[in-house]
């Protein structure tokens, strides 16, 4: 067995990812600090054929160098747009027709496991700030909630790990024939 170089991966080049039919996920992120954990998930958007990114409150928003360090390049094929407002995201999201749901610990939260993925079906996720978490507004307003079960001691995922950890899910989900 041996690694692969990276030209014998068959990638696609920006031009062939925005080209390409997307996942129906688009990725809500609410007042996120960290630079590294919003370039970590460019990539993890890039990887998957996220549709779109919306930066909202604090996240900062490209160019930068911090998040391109991370990024390695995925801000430039992922979509992304910057609203003021986590809210204003949401509602416009809403009605457009898209199922909203907060990635967050609450009551009647539906384990991500056991949460179904619908094909016809266009999913904004929203993941929160590294400490208060997706916002209680945002929460009140979403569609409904998905926990991603945890079994340790600590009370929460890094939030890059979060998206990493959910898109995955739907990713196989949506593969399943």
């Amino acid at each position: 067995m041996r690694k692969l170089a990276n030209d014998e991966l068959n990638r696609l080049d920006v031009e062939g990812f925005k080209k390409v039919e997307k996942t129906p996920l688009i990725l809500v992120l609410d007042n996120i600090r960290s630079l590294n954990n919003i370039g970590s998930v460019f990539r993890t958007a890039d990887a998957f054929l996220i549709q779109k990114i919306y930066l909202c409150g604090i996240t900062a928003k490209p160019p930068h160098k911090d998040i391109h360090k991370t990024a390695l390049g995925a801000t430039e094929s992922v979509e992304w747009e910057y609203m003021e407002y986590t809210l204003d995201a949401v509602q416009r999201l809403s009605r457009e027709g898209v199922q909203v749901i907060s990635v967050e610990q609450a009551d009647k939260a539906i384990a991500l496991n056991d949460f179904n993925v619908q094909r016809d079906v266009t999913y904004a996720l929203i993941f929160g700030n590294e400490v208060k978490g997706v916002s209680q507004e945002v929460v009140a307003i979403s569609d409904m909630v998905i926990e991603i079960p945890q079994f340790g001691t600590k009370h929460s995922l890094n939030i890059a790990v979060s998206v990493g950890v959910t898109v995955w899910d739907f990713w196989t989900k949506l593969q399943k024939p």
